[in-house]
């Protein structure tokens, strides 16, 4: 086996490590190590037998990374923040990242991450509050803030990909559901706006561009979307799909934020940045600028087609 070609993927039982760890096993051209916290489980089983060497790490325990790391040429990184929703933690988990990275020489790091939202909110905004120690999206927040900072301190040979909202969340988080007036609904407090949004599928997608390409991406921002839609458009493509009218519902921003499931209030400040913030949000995922790393994404109705049986029977919605 060549170093050169050994590819570490976090999270590779996740949403993201596990789209990125497919392509670059579908690809051929990348030795997969892939990264989870138990080999034993159905999904690491699953890259074992698509060919990945599946190994055990966690990113409280940077010996764990380093031997995740050795000898390999290049690692896609990924943080678990909604696994704890703690910034302290997660920067934690970047320095030790970011430390074995350096300590193994990884000549590739390809970071996933979003902007910090209070580039764009003022201090003084109320429209949404604050949440913990001054952030408005702390998932955003974190990373565009001080975990990218960081990577760009320590000198690694970093890729940022600028992350969008998953089309996915629409087969589970944001699944149509039936109202009491027995109408199929989508409930997303995204008003009137686009959103960018990306199948998983694409992130893996991306990221195998991003690695063949090390001189032209090195140091750069790759944008990872599909395509800008509204929700009206969202449920379009939904009832296209499921071969019933989905209607767009869409509560408050301060109607989301107080349903009070752990995160309501930070998703529901998302949602507002989305809506409020396009300028930023859209502004920095260019379809052109992705269409480079990746020239055919999928289509939402393509996504939605291609898991309809996520989606469920629309009697069983009844």
């Amino acid at each position: 086996m060549s170093h050169d070609k050994v590819i570490t993927v976090l999270g590779a039982t996740g949403t993201q490590g596990g789209a990125v760890a497919r392509a670059l096993l579908t690809d051929g051209e990348f030795t997969v190590r892939a990264v989870t916290r138990d080999v034993a489980s159905p999904k690491a089983q699953a890259l074992t037998r698509l060919g990945a060497r599946v190994v055990e790490a966690a990113l409280t325990d940077e010996g764990s990374l380093r031997r995740a790391f050795d000898g390999a040429y290049g690692a896609f990184l990924v943080t678990p923040y909604w696994e704890h929703r703690s910034p302290a933690r997660e920067l934690a988990e970047v320095e030790h990242l970011i430390s074995a990275a350096k300590a193994t020489g990884l000549r590739h790091v390809v970071w996933s991450t979003l902007e910090d939202t209070r580039e764009v909110i003022a201090a003084d905004d109320d429209r949404m509050p604050v949440i913990g120690d001054g952030y408005r999206v702390p998932h955003f927040d974190v990373k565009g803030g001080a975990a990218d900072a960081l990577f760009a301190k320590s000198g690694l040979p970093t890729t940022y990909l600028l992350m969008s909202f998953y089309w996915d969340n629409l087969l589970t988080l944001a699944k149509p559901q039936r109202d009491p007036d027995g109408t199929l609904a989508v409930h997303l407090p995204l008003g009137d706006t686009a959103i960018a949004g990306v199948a998983s599928d694409d992130i893996g997608q991306v990221a195998l561009r991003v690695f063949q390409q090390p001189a032209e991406t090195i140091g750069a921002t790759i944008p990872v979307v599909g395509e800008y839609l509204t929700g009206e458009q969202m449920t379009a493509a939904l009832g296209a799909v499921l071969g019933e009218p989905v209607a767009y519902r869409p509560p408050t921003h301060e109607q989301f934020r107080s349903l009070g499931f752990p995160g309501a209030d930070e998703l529901g400040n998302m949602f507002q940045y989305y809506a409020e913030f396009p300028e930023s949000y859209l502004g920095r995922r260019d379809l052109q600028a992705a269409r480079a790393f990746n020239p055919h994404p999928l289509s939402l109705t393509d996504f939605l087609t291609a898991h309809r049986a996520e989606l469920g029977d629309t009697e069983e919605l009844r």
